[in-house]
């Protein structure tokens, strides 16, 4: 973990217990109102935060994760102490074997880092391609985003009507800070993917992931040779 935290800070302590009721308010709402809904777990900060909240509580939400074949070690680690500590066997969803069969022999292994095109065209195989069967049959899914994690999610809402994949989307931590994610964590004892304590603030695909230096964006490590306007893999693109 990059981040210094004070836990005794009076100010920091009385964000995170009313951020964190209102984010156990929501879910259970969720749970209650939008059965079947899902939670997509990417194993960042923010999703193990969102796990703690939904095991605690033992809500009906499912949760899930994509295994898109190219994870960090540490992410699979992780998984397994999901397992361990919560005693949640994550449902993981896999790419079509053929779609990547088919992008890596016309465009190579590693074709991703060639272009924006091409590293999107391995991002649907991967993610959003098992992401919408993940979906189907859903009427919402929960994410672990932040509006201040990048560019692209500025202004990210609490919920909002998910066009493309024809259901509602809830981001319960839209309004946190990182500084709220960690401290929530620490008090809690909640397991946490090991990258983070090596500057990995944002974790993906191991290719396409690195760590970051003080002072950069948090989701600069993510696909770094790429202008900040196109980082998102299509999980998460909104209509404009």
């Amino acid at each position: 973990m990059s981040i210094q935290i004070k836990l005794d800070a009076p100010a920091l302590l009385a964000s995170v217990a009313a951020k964190t009721a209102a984010a156990r308010t929501l879910l259970a709402r969720i749970a209650a109102d939008f059965s079947p809904s899902v939670f997509a777990n990417s194993l960042g900060a923010e999703d193990m935060v969102l796990t703690d909240m939904i095991v605690g509580d033992t809500l009906e939400i499912e949760t899930f994760s994509l295994d898109t074949g190219r994870l960090p070690l540490e992410t699979y680690d992780l998984i397994a102490e999901v397992k361990k500590h919560y005693g949640l066997a994550l449902k993981l969803y896999y790419p079509r074997h053929d779609l990547i069969e088919t992008y890596t022999r016309q465009n190579g292994i590693n074709a991703f880092y060639e272009s924006v095109e091409l590293r999107k065209g391995c991002c649907h195989a991967r993610k959003v391609e098992p992401l919408q069967r993940a979906l189907s049959g859903k009427k919402a899914w929960i994410t672990g985003m932040r509006a201040q994690q990048s560019a692209t999610r500025d202004g990210l809402p609490l919920r909002a009507f998910d066009e493309g994949n024809g259901l509602e989307k809830f981001n319960p931590l839209a309004e946190w800070t990182e500084m709220e994610v960690w401290a929530y964590i620490k008090l809690n004892k909640v397991p946490y993917n090991a990258l983070h304590d090596k500057f990995y603030p944002s974790i993906g695909c191991a290719p396409c992931t690195r760590a970051i230096t003080p002072g950069e964006d948090v989701r600069s490590g993510r696909w770094w040779w790429e202008n900040p306007e196109s980082k998102e893999c299509g999980l998460h693109v909104r209509k404009a």
